[in-house]
């Protein structure tokens, strides 16, 4: 093998860590080759690497969550840990599920034991990434911002970087980009390209940096559970925009649609043999293209790009993706042209690109009446896992869901202790449109008894004023501070 091949043998095993044990790779890092021409070169691709290690840090995040089902109080205190990396501007990029209801937030270099205070500067639970600062001088010294590099190709090898579960030090594990996909990040609706790898991603590893050479082409943000090495990470150009976009959040034409694989529909709708897209069923109110679109309309293309039936649109070499990549990854505020045809002729809108419709409020608001707890949701969560009982996007501004939470029970409303988890309908015949408007038909109802309609056509009864009395009393005997949230009193 040549000298050159040498090198770069050397230089690979260095960067990826592929020698048997951990002594091998710090015995690397310390010890000089016999040979002074793959010495030099050797230590130079050390200095390389040893500075992208540096620049990638441990997380501690202490933390307390709302509590959905009490939320006049937070959730037990709890501690995690994740993974972050140096950019430019001295700012650590991490995933904000490491950092969400954080109360204090310490970071650690690598090779260090300090822990420096950081705070959060910016964060995108749409994207699941947040921006965090820290004051002090000290610990930007001999720290080197990382560079983003472009969405890497199917089969090119990726190295993981970070602290996942299993031990104290810095972690770095091997692999290669098996999917170009997109995904919907969790908690919001937001769909956005990921890539998907075998190099192994575990707890702790969130938010840290996958490199391909020294430029990171991804952050590791999920994995999916029961598979063997399936994770998940949020690619540079989904990073790209979120430290460079005017708002944390990514746009969407915020409408719904159907696929027209089927010969009968597209027929139907007076689709030529060579035409592809997809069926327009709902339009969003808050949507610019409420204006302009109508329901039945078939998109065509957007700025130019063929949708197919199916509703996905080429990337790359054959590498498929939904057609919302086309328009989440534009800024805010920004025009894009679709191709649509209208009852058998074609048309070309320009559209105004918003934000996607927000969809869980991180601090819940409620309100509280004769013991029935009434919490505003858009995605309402049942049952101790959290599972999604159900989920309505808003029609129009200022609306949401309005649920019964919980009942704290009492002989006023003891005979309705089961109805939890249930949509506030009407109150008095009249439709609730969010929490605030459900609170100020309560405290203003004038008769006898007070009605309230549930989703699934159940209803209760309540004598209004021996309910409001008893208020109070129910507050005291479950411990509860108040009756509503700082926002309904404000």
């Amino acid at each position: 093998m040549s000298v050159r091949g040498q090198i770069n043998l050397l230089t690979n095993q260095i960067f990826t860590g592929v020698f048997s044990s951990s002594d091998s790779w710090f015995g690397c890092l310390i010890r000089p080759s016999s040979s002074s021409v793959v010495a030099e070169e050797t230590i130079d691709s050390v200095v390389t690497t040893e500075s992208l290690l540096n620049s990638v840090v441990k997380i501690i995040c202490f933390s307390r969550k709302p509590n959905h089902f009490c939320p006049w109080q937070n959730m037990p205190q709890r501690k995690s840990h994740g993974s972050g990396f140096v950019i430019s501007g001295k700012k650590i990029i991490t995933n904000a599920h490491v950092v969400a209801n954080n109360i204090l937030l310490q970071v650690i270099k690598h090779g260090s034991p300090k822990k420096y205070i950081a705070k959060v500067e910016k964060i995108g639970y749409e994207s699941d990434l947040a921006s965090l600062v820290i004051e002090n001088q000290e610990f930007w010294k001999d720290m080197n911002p990382l560079e983003l590099g472009d969405i890497p190709f199917l089969k090119d090898s990726v190295v993981v970087v970070g602290y996942p579960k299993g031990g104290e030090n810095i972690s770095i594990t091997k692999g290669v980009v098996s999917r170009i996909d997109s995904k919907q990040y969790f908690p919001s609706t937001t769909n956005l390209p990921v890539i998907q790898t075998d190099a192994a991603i575990n707890h702790g590893n969130s938010g840290g940096p996958v490199f391909i050479g020294n430029k990171v082409v991804g952050v590791a943000f999920q994995c999916l559970s029961n598979s063997n090495n399936i994770g998940y990470l949020i690619p540079s150009s989904v990073v790209k925009h979120f430290i460079t976009g005017q708002n944390v959040g990514f746009c969407s034409l915020n409408l719904s649609y159907q696929p027209m694989e089927d010969a009968k529909i597209r027929s139907h709708f007076k689709m030529s043999s060579k035409m592809t897209g997809v069926l327009v069923y709902s339009i969003n109110q808050h949507s610019d293209a409420h204006n302009i679109l109508k329901k039945y309309d078939i998109i065509l293309s957007i700025d130019g790009v063929a949708i197919e039936n199916d509703g996905t649109v080429i990337l790359r070499n054959r590498e498929r993706m939904t057609l919302d990549h086309l328009v989440s990854m534009k800024q805010l505020g920004e025009k894009t042209t679709l191709k649509v045809l209208r009852e058998g002729k074609m048309h070309k809108f320009s559209i105004t690109l918003r934000p996607v419709q927000k969809i869980v409020r991180n601090i819940p608001s409620y309100y509280i009446f004769a013991g029935f707890v009434f919490v505003s949701h858009t995605v309402i969560k049942q049952g101790s896992k959290g599972k999604f009982k159900y989920q309505i996007m808003p029609q129009k501004a200022g609306e949401e869901n309005v649920i019964i939470s919980q009942v704290l029970v009492d002989k006023t409303n003891v005979a309705y202790e089961m109805f939890k988890n249930l949509k506030v309908k009407r109150v008095n015949n009249v439709k609730v449109e969010n929490l605030k408007h459900l609170y100020q038909l309560i405290e203003k109802c004038c008769t006898k008894d007070l009605r309230l309609d549930l989703e699934d056509d159940r209803v209760i009864i309540l004598d209004y004023q021996s309910a409001k009395n008893s208020t109070s009393l129910i507050l005291e005997r479950h411990r509860v501070p108040w009756a509503m949230s700082k926002d309904l009193i404000d």
